[in-house]
């Protein structure tokens, strides 16, 4: 049976008068569904518990763009790191990349914060008080009534209360647990900025999955409309078979449904009620597909229960379902796994190679060589050096390659934690041993061990 071709210019959640259709997604289930409860649960564990563990009394993860103080597994980063963090965002963003060329949005339906929160702990709650979805629909659409009350108000605070706890747990991450606890102890007139942004990131965080809900991933996310562009015939999605499955056609018990020239989709829709994004993935590869693989479980379901061949949606690319053929490793492809494995070459050698400590030394602006005395001559210094431990260090500095002596005019080399200390020096040359230019190495020293070294130079007459 041939099925009539639509052209569709809008999203599936809004109506051809620019309404939003509200989206009443059926409870799913399944082996998918059970897989991504499971990881959903492993991720949720992990994205509440990391704030609170620490590496050498460092978190775990943190970032603090209030302080510009960034965290990965112990090892803090300061904004002199910005070259790492440049490298790092573009190694992300070629992963993203070759990521969504392979596999599709698989990480929006099954890695994405976004959906698990709202598929796993939000809409679960909602079936839990509201029931499923036939349930919520008649409870939206009747009267306020005692029970719609009740309902209505459990759920909602229930949302607010969680949201309120992704609130505090997301500050973890930008300002650390422990002033977080502080903020919570004072209560909101001693630490009003502190009350102020759990505030508002509940209040984000509870409209998002209460009101805005799929329309994050169709409308606001960015990485949604990159599949457009990403994706092709070789990428693996959640994908119908065309092939097997058209022409659709309800199911009549004992039919030879191959004689009658129907395909194997029986036409029960329940790929679309069991769909968070309210799309018929039997029309293709949509914007609006998060690959959640909730349609695969229910097609399944249906196949098993009618006695033909599971698969009938399943995780392929159009290329392989058109030509029956597995997966190809592109040219494409290639291409960007060379580029990938490059560029974590070099981040993972800037952050082997990368030094606790950050110093610069400069000749001290408008200044040439100084008559020291009768017997020497000097150049003045700048030097800055920034801590990145969290212990406190005292340095001393030496010349190790050159003639000469140094002697601070500024503060002393004591660095606090994660703090950066700049001070002056003089660099003192007996005259005996000047020339106009002199290439010097100095040398940072800590309890006697040599820690750093500079090259700088000395500055004479033209002699």
């Amino acid at each position: 049976m041939a099925q009539e071709e639509t052209f569709r210019d809008t999203i599936s959640t809004v109506d051809d008068k620019g309404k939003r259709i509200w989206i009443y997604p059926k409870k799913p289930k399944g082996w998918f569904y059970d897989k991504r409860k499971q990881l959903s649960y492993l991720l949720l564990l992990i994205l509440f518990g990391l704030p609170y563990l620490k590496i050498n009394g460092e978190p775990v993860v943190l970032f603090n763009v209030i302080e510009r103080k960034f965290v990965f597994f112990g090892q803090i980063f300061l904004p002199q790191d910005l070259y790492i963090f440049a490298i790092a965002m573009i190694t992300f963003i070629i992963f993203i990349a070759l990521f969504t060329i392979v596999f599709g949005r698989l990480f929006c339906g099954w890695v994405c914060p976004q959906t698990i929160f709202m598929e796993m702990v939000f809409r679960r709650i909602e079936y839990w008080i509201e029931g499923d979805w036939t349930h919520q629909k008649k409870l939206n659409n009747q009267k306020w009534n005692a029970e719609k009350i009740r309902k209505k108000s459990i759920k909602h605070v229930l949302f607010w209360l969680i949201s309120f706890f992704i609130a505090n747990t997301f500050l973890a991450y930008i300002i650390g647990y422990e002033q977080l606890f502080e903020i919570i102890q004072k209560g909101p007139f001693k630490s009003f900025g502190g009350f102020i942004a759990i505030v508002i990131f509940t209040f984000v965080f509870y409209g998002v999955f209460a009101f805005m809900r799929e329309q994050v991933c169709t409308t606001v996310c960015p990485y949604g409309r990159l599949q457009g562009v990403l994706l092709d015939e070789n990428s693996l999605a959640v994908a119908y078979d065309s092939v097997r499955g058209e022409g659709r056609a309800k199911f009549k018990k004992n039919e030879d449904r191959a004689s009658a020239g129907k395909g194997d989709c029986i036409d029960c829709r329940q790929c679309i009620h069991v769909c968070p994004t309210g799309i018929d993935i039997r029309n293709g590869t949509q914007l609006e597909c998060v690959n959640c693989t909730a349609c695969i479980d229910a097609c399944d379901s249906m196949m098993e229960a009618v006695d033909l061949p599971k698969g009938l949606i399943k995780i392929a690319s159009e290329e392989g379902i058109k030509h029956n053929q597995p997966f190809i490793w592109t040219t494409r492809i290639k291409v960007y796994v060379g580029i990938l494995l490059v560029l974590m070459g070099l981040l993972t050698t800037m952050i082997i190679t990368r030094s606790n400590l950050e110093t610069n030394i400069s000749r001290t602006r408008g200044t040439l060589f100084q008559k020291y005395d009768d017997e020497h001559f000097s150049n003045i210094y700048d030097l800055t050096i920034t801590n990145k431990t969290s212990q406190v260090r005292d340095l001393q500095i030496k010349i190790l390659e050159g003639p000469g002596k140094v002697e601070l005019i500024g503060k002393e080399l004591h660095l606090i934690e994660q703090a950066e200390v700049k001070t002056k020096f003089l660099i003192i040359i007996d005259k005996d041993d000047l020339e106009s230019n002199i290439e010097m190495v100095i040398g940072l020293y800590e309890n006697g061990e040599l820690v750093k070294k500079i090259n700088t130079s000395f500055l004479g007459p033209n002699i």
